[in-house]
């Protein structure tokens, strides 16, 4: 099952077919044949699947990233291993959805959860569903191998940094023309006439009983102005549906039967016992989680403490489980200019990695590694072995006779003039800022995502992984 959402034979195809969901199921089933010819491959069947995406985490940034965790351990940097690199099987996987050359986290997750490729902006729908029409919905939907993995009677579950119901994470059980429709409240009262769920809503009415759910999103799941739990005195943490429903109170009514546990925080998540929980509910911001680098560790897991208590759930199954791990916000922090949390991010990725290998086996357990897309963050000029990944290239411009960073964005918010000329970054704290650079080509508000092949790798089952895939 895995193989074939990853896989998707390379070729000229008509626009025109990328509508059928069929179309791509059968291309990939033609690229996985022909990589059982290959060579005398592992046949086994795998009881477990881990899918780390790291949303955003193109080849750059798992370089950089491979150089910071060396250097946080007082290391030259460039000659550590991620963990994903010490993975025996490796591959590149193209990026585009059918509507766009450089692709969203949406169309992308609907690609390597469901097998079929899709319009962007759009989660569990085909490419024949178009974006913000909620009348192309109905008859358009595709499920994922979460669905699937449920069916077949194993556990499933989702952990991500994002919220909940963000692009990535609901792809794996919405049907939705709209990645941006979190709750009712953020729908057109067209959409909601004509029948169309918000995203949140979906989450616990379309597979209604995934095992673990952990993750941001808390104000998506209750009524308009309720108060937070954790902000009460701030309005921006509201509630925002308009249907008045009571998503988390619904959930804990309908599980209270069930060895089931709902946690806002980090204590509360810590002090429970697996072996007492089956059904695990953990909403631990009103949006998005804190960046790692400004994480509070008093109220907000790290993305590895999640991975931990969800593994130590679900695989009390005897038949197995699938678990989606998203690092969200490797992405975020791109988006923002912000390398330094972009970069931190994915060490943090990487350690939630090593927790979960040490929590499997390999025997049984097909963990796969991967990105959806890159961004136009590239690091270079010369710099010599052990630079600080965060420093100063060892020479200026030989334009302007400027000093600039190594990393260097092709666009975004980070771009600034003084006097009508690019800043001269020495004269500003660079370790410690956000923006990871001043020196860019085009000036926005935000960082824009690129259409680099991303990585991904793999262990058991990966010699069916080779050359250039066409997997999301």
């Amino acid at each position: 099952i895995i193989i074939n959402v990853f896989i998707l034979f390379l070729g000229t195809i008509s626009l025109s077919c990328t509508k059928d969901p069929d179309f791509w199921k059968e291309w990939a089933q033609r690229t996985l044949k022909n990589a059982l010819t290959l060579q005398d491959l592992n046949k086994n069947v795998a009881k477990n699947i881990i899918l780390f995406l790291g949303d955003g985490m193109g080849v750059p940034t798992v370089t950089a990233a491979r150089i910071l965790k060396g250097q946080m351990s007082g290391q030259s940097g460039e000659e550590t291993q991620l963990e994903m690199d010490k993975f025996p099987y490796v591959a590149l996987s193209k990026t585009y959805n059918t509507n766009a050359q450089v692709p969203d986290s949406a169309g992308t997750a609907t690609a390597y959860l469901c097998g079929v490729k899709a319009n962007e902006g759009t989660v569990g729908v085909s490419a024949a569903a178009v974006r913000s029409q909620c009348n192309t919905t109905q008859g358009n939907e595709v499920t994922s191998i979460l669905k699937w993995a449920k069916d077949a009677g194993k556990s499933v579950g989702i952990v991500t940094t994002t919220r909940v119901n963000h692009a990535t994470p609901s792809a794996a059980y919405a049907h939705c023309v709209d990645r941006d429709w979190y709750s009712d409240g953020d729908m057109p009262t067209e959409a909601l006439q004509s029948g169309c769920k918000d995203i949140a809503r979906q989450l616990f009415e379309n597979i209604p009983d995934i095992d673990v759910i952990m993750g941001g999103g808390r104000r998506n799941m209750y009524p308009r102005n309720t108060p937070d739990v954790e902000y009460p005195g701030d309005k921006k943490h509201n509630g925002t549906r308009k249907d008045g429903r009571n998503l988390v109170g619904e959930w804990i009514d309908r599980v209270k039967d069930k060895k089931s546990y709902y946690a806002w925080n980090r204590k509360d998540l810590l002090s429970l016992n697996p072996n007492n929980v089956d059904y695990l509910l953990g909403l631990f911001e009103p949006a998005d989680l804190p960046y790692e680098l400004e994480r509070n560790k008093e109220t907000d897991p790290s993305l590895t403490e999640m991975v931990d208590v969800a593994i130590k759930i679900l695989r009390k199954n005897e038949r197995g489980f699938y678990l989606l791990v998203e690092g969200g916000r490797i992405d975020h922090g791109h988006h923002e200019g912000k390398a330094k949390q972009a970069l931190h991010e994915a060490v943090e990725m990487d350690r939630a990695i090593t927790r979960a290998g040490l929590l499997t086996s390999i025997y049984d357990t097909l963990t796969v590694v991967t990105a959806d897309h890159s961004h136009v963050f590239s690091f270079g000029g010369y710099t010599p072995r052990g630079n600080s990944i965060f420093g100063l290239a060892p020479t200026v411009s030989d334009i302007d006779q400027k000093p600039f960073t190594s990393i260097l964005y092709g666009n975004g918010p980070g771009f600034k003039l003084v006097n009508s000329t690019r800043e001269n970054v020495s004269t500003v704290d660079y370790g410690k800022y956000l923006q990871a650079d001043r020196y860019l080509i085009l000036p926005r508000s935000s960082y824009i995502w690129d259409t680099w092949n991303v990585g991904i790798f793999g262990i058991l089952f990966f010699l069916l992984f080779y050359g250039m895939l066409c997997s999301c």
